[in-house]
Order: C-alpha cells, then sequence, then structure tokens
C-alpha cells in the first residue's frame, strides 16, 4: 500500500460515521449503487469464495414486501431510505470456484459437506456486507444495517427458488439525525486486545 488514508478519509469512513435511523428523500442512483459494490467486491474471502448475494430493494412494492417482514421500528427505515440493501449467501457458492479460483480447480470439493459450506458462506457474506458498508461511506453514503426481520420469510419472498439465505439488511442514503443515538461507547485495546 503506498500511503494511509488522511484523518478526514478515516473520519468519514469510521470515526464519525453512524448508524443511521432517519433518512432524506434524496435518492441514490443505480449507477452509485452499482459503484458501491465495484468496490466491495474487491473485499478478501476465503478461496475467493465471495458467497454473499445482494438484493438492493429500491421501488415501493419492493420496500413493502421487505418491510412486511422487518420489525415496526425496521419497517419505517425501510420504507424511508433510498435502498435498503439484503445482505443474503448463496450455499451454491462452491460451482463459481472453478472461475474465482482457477489455480486450484478441485477446491470446490472442499465444500462437499454442508457444514463447512454453511459456515464459510455466512462467515464470508457477514464480511463482504462489511465491506459494502465500507465502500458506501467511503462514497459519501449513510448505512443502517440492521437485524430485526424474519429471515425465513425474506428467503421466500427474495430468495425463492435457489440456496440463497439471508444473512442481514442494510439501508443506504443520505441519513438525518433524526432518532440518531449519542455516540455509543467502544471497549478499548486494553480491554478486548493481545499482543503475544
Amino acid at each position: 500500500m503506498p500511503a494511509r488514508l488522511d484523518n478526514l478519509a478515516l473520519d468519514q469512513i469510521f470515526r464519525n460515521a453512524r448508524t443511521r435511523n432517519g433518512w432524506s428523500a434524496e435518492p441514490v442512483s443505480e449507477a452509485l449503487l452499482r459503484e458501491v459494490y465495484e468496490l466491495a467486491k474487491w473485499g478478501p474471502t476465503a478461496a475467493n469464495s465471495t458467497p454473499a448475494r445482494f438484493v438492493f430493494v429500491t421501488s415501493p412494492e419492493a420496500k413493502e414486501k421487505l418491510g412486511s417482514v422487518a420489525s415496526s421500528t425496521n419497517r419505517a427505515k425501510i420504507q424511508i431510505a433510498a435502498a435498503t440493501v439484503i445482505i443474503g449467501y448463496d450455499l451454491d457458492f462452491a460451482q463459481t470456484l472453478p472461475k474465482l479460483f482457477p489455480h486450484a480447480p478441485g477446491m470446490k470439493d472442499a465444500f462437499a459437506d454442508p457444514v463447512v459450506t454453511e459456515q464459510t458462506a455466512f462467515r464470508n457474506s457477514s464480511l463482504q456486507g462489511a465491506y459494502l458498508i465500507v465502500a458506501a461511506r467511503s462514497l459519501g453514503l449513510d448505512c443502517g444495517p440492521m437485524s430485526g426481520f424474519n429471515n425465513a420469510k425474506v428467503d421466500e419472498l427474495f430468495f425463492a427458488g435457489t440456496r440463497i439465505k439471508s444473512n442481514f439488511i442494510c439501508s443506504l442514503g443520505h441519513g438525518t439525525d433524526e432518532n440518531l443515538f449519542p455516540r455509543l461507547p467502544r471497549h478499548a485495546f486494553e480491554d478486548v486486545c493481545t499482543i503475544i
């Protein structure tokens, strides 16, 4: 890496970024959503497995559908935000490994065990969801990651007929300070880190 990012960039991505609960009416273009993905896709995953699958919910009909299986507080956020992305994971991700990990053509056989497949897909889609948040913040968007929805029903509504399962959802757009919590504390290095 040539140099560290400056403090302004680090503030935007981490230190000053907040989980938003309120959203402005300003839209987010398809071009910008594509740009978010084009950045996020470069984050590392195990064996370049990239099991995450993303559904960008932007239309009123799709927002209504997703909101119908979310908690009441999250339903309101989904309705107002410009977009809410469903971060899912594909249990058939190993089928794409010959393309994504070409120097080890037999790698897909390492995922014959369904337990290993599920663990790998869930863990790495979680990473990819985090990369998506960092990418969105880097491009000037606010994020509102959420649980608080019925995964099984989301899978029925958005992933029927596939082996994709939902992990978490994240609203994207231009946040407001409405319902913004005070900055919450974080652990100090000494509380949770060890160097050995």
